[in-house]
């Protein structure tokens, strides 16, 4: 069934009440691609803007239950808050709204990197100074992730934002990460296989730093390269950052950095070696 509310339309499975909205304002924007079953909306009441993600509609890609997303949502709300960074898209409240669940974040100006919200070709035009910049916040969070005891899990180029104009990054999903130690208890596990190591479809294996590590190679390519393809003639940085970034990526994990930290160390070598 198709719903409009303001001036965004979408999909759902079934009819949902969204009276609870009018505490924040009209919806101007609609974030209904994810598999995660939220639905996110940025919504402006007078001059504050804000983003409102809910659990319990049944959203047209939704891969869990609407009851499962609610149980993930209230969870998760915990790790927003130990995470807390400048930046992760910062939690202001959260709680049961009928037949579902919110959280309410500031809003970030910015666009998605995702191809599924269309701006993809607008990230990889960028200069690569601002790519550098980008992949650098990416890099300073999951080390900070790691320093805070937890795992990345379900990290792709969906959780990226950028405000074009102030040349700002975000990070707008920690839904899935997790306290350390993590098992894969899944074989595949949650997450978009152009980010996922290969212990990420492992069942048993464990998912640690190495992990996160090759999830970080991998944004790296998905940024400043042909992605999954990681010939060197894609590659847009210098040798010296393709070297660390395909070291990221090795499939064997003893071959990774054993850390975040670690190859951000290897990352700034690498960039002080191209200084002129």
């Amino acid at each position: 069934m198709r719903v409009t509310l303001g001036t965004v339309s979408f999909e759902l499975k079934e009819p949902f009440d969204f009276s609870f909205l009018e505490e924040y304002g009209e919806p101007f924007s609609v974030f209904d691609q994810q598999d995660s079953g939220n639905i996110c909306f940025g919504t402006r009441k007078g001059q504050k803007k804000r983003f409102v993600k809910l659990a319990g509609a049944a959203t047209a890609r939704g891969s869990v239950t609407p009851e499962e997303a609610i149980r993930r949502m209230r969870a998760c709300s915990v790790v927003w808050r130990e995470l807390e960074h400048p930046a992760l898209l910062r939690l202001i409240e959260d709680g049961p709204v009928p037949g579902g669940y919110v959280q309410v974040f500031e809003y970030g100006e910015g666009r998605c990197m995702s191809p599924m919200y269309g701006e993809h070709e607008r990230f990889m035009a960028l200069p690569l100074a601002e790519k550098l910049g980008i992949y650098r916040t990416v890099l300073d969070f999951h080390d900070h992730v790691h320093r805070r005891g937890y795992i990345a899990i379900d990290f792709y180029d969906g959780c990226i934002m950028y405000d074009f104009e102030k040349r700002q990054t975000h990070l707008c999903d920690v839904e899935f990460y997790r306290r350390m130690p993590v098992v894969n208890e899944m074989g595949r596990m949650w997450g978009s296989s152009r980010f996922m190591s290969p212990e990420e479809f492992t069942l048993g294996a464990v998912i640690d730093e190495r992990s996160n590590v090759y999830t970080m190679g991998q944004t790296a390519f998905q940024l400043l390269g042909g992605g999954t393809d990681h010939a060197r003639e894609k590659w847009q940085a210098s040798e010296a950052l393709y070297r660390a970034a395909m070291k990221a990526v090795s499939e064997r994990r003893e071959d990774r950095y054993a850390s975040i930290g670690d190859y951000l160390a290897a990352w700034d070598a690498a960039l002080k070696e191209e200084a002129p």
